[in-house]
């Protein structure tokens, strides 16, 4: 009987430890609270490119990942490209003015 508990206690401590740590992100994972927040940042960044009557929202797909968003898709010219958010100078990081 002894063996049996202890086999059941040491059954959930490791689903307890799978549990925490299936929520916890890695450098190409995303925690579920990263993800969560990524899928706000999508959205905002789509509504606005949705809203813009310049550029076609449905041409530009938007991801997020940890906070850092990527655009891709085609526009018409240089200037629908750059009210889209893209700058080829800061490829790393770009913001989009807020309106």
């Amino acid at each position: 009987m002894k063996k049996a508990n202890r086999n059941l206690g040491v059954l959930i401590i490791l689903a307890i430890t799978v549990a925490i740590t299936s929520c916890a992100g890695s450098r190409t994972r995303e925690s579920t609270g990263e993800y969560l927040d990524d899928t706000a940042i999508t959205t905002k960044v789509k509504a606005k490119l949705l809203a813009d009557s310049e550029v076609s929202g449905l041409a530009i797909n938007v991801e997020t990942f940890k906070g850092v968003v990527q655009l891709s898709g085609f526009v018409d010219n240089k200037a629908h490209a750059q009210r889209a958010g893209f700058d080829n100078s800061r490829r790393k990081r770009c913001s989009r003015s807020q309106k």
